[in-house]
């Protein structure tokens, strides 16, 4: 999609946008998240300098140690159209509808409770917990989810694949101890 289609979908989404809502920018391997207060300016949790994009990423931003939270991300009120960028803007994509948003005058009022310096943890306090709690009272990153479950199968699937492996290493080794045996 080219620059000028983006520019013309993320006008298209603006004018659509309405107070309280959250907005999900694609990044590439993440999406970065924002809530609308109106007037074309979006309040989001951030890294010092952006959220990683433009090659100013720091993992400071992304990574804790040993589960400790540093203040390495503030919560800002910018305009949509510096934090939209390149990406091409979704809004309220709520896949769990169990889930229903706060009165609008309440998301807007607990997005700017917290601006100014945060702790920041990519497991537990990221850009979509903040947008999440903000417009629906809890913290909640479908993002961290999905990473987590593709683990998850991920580490299943190598421990039996080494399984596999193990027995049949075993398997191979027991037949050349028995054609040994025979071989005497």
């Amino acid at each position: 999609m080219s620059d000028s289609e983006i520019v013309a979908h993320n006008a298209k989404v603006l004018r659509q946008l309405k107070v309280g809502d959250t907005i999900e920018f694609p990044r590439g391997y993440y999406s970065h998240w924002a809530v609308y207060i109106g007037d074309e300016h979006v309040v989001h949790l951030s890294g010092d300098d952006n959220d990683g994009i433009n090659g100013n990423f720091d993992s400071g931003h992304i990574f804790t140690i040993c589960g400790q939270t540093f203040n390495k991300a503030l919560v800002k009120l910018e305009d949509f159209w510096n934090v939209a960028l390149g990406s091409k803007a979704k809004v309220n994509l709520n896949k769990d509808r169990k889930m229903r948003p706060l009165r609008k005058g309440e998301i807007v009022d607990r997005a700017l409770s917290k601006l100014g310096r945060i702790g920041y943890n990519v497991m537990w306090s990221n850009c979509e917990h903040f947008a999440s709690w903000c417009r629906y009272g809890t913290e909640k990153s479908e993002q961290v989810e999905t990473a987590l479950t593709v683990a998850g199968i991920g580490a299943t699937a190598l421990t039996l694949l080494g399984i596999a492996i193990g027995s049949a290493l075993s398997g191979s080794k027991s037949q050349e101890s028995d054609e040994e045996e025979s071989e005497y």
